[in-house]
């Protein structure tokens, strides 16, 4: 079992999970992937982040935990509830830029933008436009997806679609990747 117990949290978390939670929403951005993302972060000075699927802004304010002041973050969800509590918590942050839209139509409207590090948390980045999405990446750019080991909510047949993107990411000989059974699975390739 993997303790939680000494990660030091972003002070935004716990106000963003209790209005999480009043929206109904019963499931948290994993903390041991959270602080991994907070990590990348901190590699990556005055960077570029892209996160797709920001959510109510969980996994946002670690990532922005790790960034210093030169970096910017421009995190894209298409729902207004959970992004309103997003910007209640965090959107006074300059370093932050909050976009609603659909992913399937953002990522396209970016074309020619390039990032250091991209935290794909939803469909868009993750099991659509994944070629789009790569393209975004600078060299040495890092890809981060979650939730690759099998989780008790997945729908049936989620796991061929988590396993057919492990497998495409590793026959590209333009990443260098690592999967880890670390919090809810993480794979992070890095662009060569």
């Amino acid at each position: 079992m993997q303790a939680c117990s000494n990660l030091r949290e972003p002070a935004a978390l716990a106000a963003i999970w209790r209005d999480a939670q009043a929206l109904g929403l019963s499931m948290a951005s994993d903390p041991l992937g959270c602080s991994m993302l907070r990590t990348l972060a901190t590699t990556k000075p005055a960077a570029e982040i892209l996160e797709l699927g920001s959510g109510t802004g969980l996994s946002t304010a670690w990532l922005l935990d790790g960034m210093d002041a030169q970096s910017h973050l421009t995190t894209v969800d298409h729902d207004p509830a959970v992004l309103n509590v997003l910007r209640k918590h965090l959107g006074a942050d300059p370093r932050l830029q909050v976009v609603c839209a659909e992913g399937d139509e953002y990522l396209p409207s970016i074309k020619g933008q390039a990032f250091d590090l991209i935290f794909a948390d939803a469909w868009a980045g993750k099991y659509q436009l994944v070629e789009e999405t790569l393209a975004l990446l600078k060299p040495s750019g890092i890809y981060v997806v979650d939730d690759m080991l099998p989780q008790p909510n997945w729908p049936e047949g989620h796991g061929i679609k988590a396993a057919a993107l492990i497998a495409m990411l590793e026959q590209r000989t333009d990443l260098t990747m690592a999967k880890l059974a670390w919090a809810s699975g993480l794979v992070i390739a890095v662009k060569r």
